[in-house]
């Protein structure tokens, strides 16, 4: 639905031609009784009739005021029939029988996992026992690419830009995008792993990536309802409670095994450093057998992951 912006004449105009147009209208009354004082029954009903018609008129067109805010739109209707959308804020004068629909331009921001709670008042007294807004939030569990159960959550920040859209295409923009938010987060989240070593972008380690696409994909699902998605980022990311102890073991080990191999690594240029000095300098003549056993003891020393315990050789060379 094209949204159509309308403008206005100025609201200050016409207050100050009600504002005087009222004592003339009770002017030309009270002349109007004067001149018919005495006169025939049917112009004294003629008299009575234009008074209600005059003060009828005027209330009716003290109803044409509008009001625009900043960072807010009105939506005109007349009679059902959309006519157009005001969006400069200040104060205008329209049609009385315009019917106003305020919109907020705002930029709003939401995490999923998030409802709406409605205002709840006591049915006895009227009072407000509790006040509307969102529920805590609650992380969505879902499985990723691998199938590991994970719970995960979303930030998106959003405006109106087409508010005919927004009236009149959904029921309510603000449940459309919590809705939509949530089913777009949980498609993501099943296309991409937790974690991951062989290159592929995953969602702990492609925060950018997965961020983008996130925004994408609410974007397409929300255009319909007039709505621009601004930025949309992971703003919780966890494995499930029943596995986050098993993971993190995972993450411990893979961790360990890493330092293993840099500390491998590291121990084998040192090794042959070693080696390669001894040989230059001279310093003695290593036979294989005596390299062999020089390298696996630097090894066992630079590797061991306890300090090594020096043993005394009380025999000869080869013994």
């Amino acid at each position: 639905m094209n949204e159509k912006i309308i403008t206005l004449s100025s609201g200050i105009v016409w207050l100050i031609g009600l504002a005087l147009g009222g004592p003339l209208i009770i002017a030309g009354l009270i002349y109007m009784a004067v001149q018919t004082a005495g006169a025939p029954g049917y112009e004294s009903t003629l008299y009575i009739v234009a008074t209600i018609l005059f003060s009828l008129l005027w209330l009716l067109l003290l109803c044409g005021f509008i009001v625009v805010n900043p960072n807010e739109a009105k939506a005109l209707l007349f009679f059902g029939k959309y006519v157009g959308t005001l969006k400069e804020s200040g104060f205008f004068y329209g049609n009385p029988f315009y019917l106003t629909r305020k919109v907020t331009l705002k930029v709003q921001t939401f995490e999923t996992g998030q409802t709406k709670i409605p205002e709840v008042k006591d049915p006895t007294t009227g009072k407000v026992v509790q006040e509307s807004g969102l529920s805590p939030r609650k992380p969505t569990k879902v499985n990723d690419k691998d199938g590991t159960p994970i719970e995960i959550a979303a930030v998106i920040v959003w405006r109106i830009v087409n508010t005919a859209e927004a009236l009149f295409q959904v029921d309510d923009v603000e449940d459309f995008m919590y809705t939509q938010s949530e089913s777009a987060l949980r498609n993501l989240a099943s296309q991409y792993s937790y974690d991951t070593n062989d290159g592929e972008h995953s969602l702990r380690g492609h925060i950018d990536e997965v961020a983008k696409r996130l925004r994408e994909e609410v974007q397409e699902r929300v255009r319909t309802a007039g709505v621009e998605v601004l930025e949309a980022r992971i703003s919780y990311l966890a494995y499930a409670s029943e596995i986050a102890a098993a993971m993190l073991q995972r993450q411990q080990a893979g961790a360990l095994i890493a330092a293993r191999e840099r500390i491998v690594e590291g121990a084998v240029g040192m090794v042959e450093h070693a080696l390669e000095m001894i040989n230059q300098k001279g310093i003695v003549e290593l036979d294989p057998e005596r390299k062999a056993a020089m390298v696996s003891n630097l090894l066992v020393v630079l590797c061991s992951h306890a300090v090594p315990q020096p043993v005394l050789n009380t025999g000869t060379l080869h013994n």
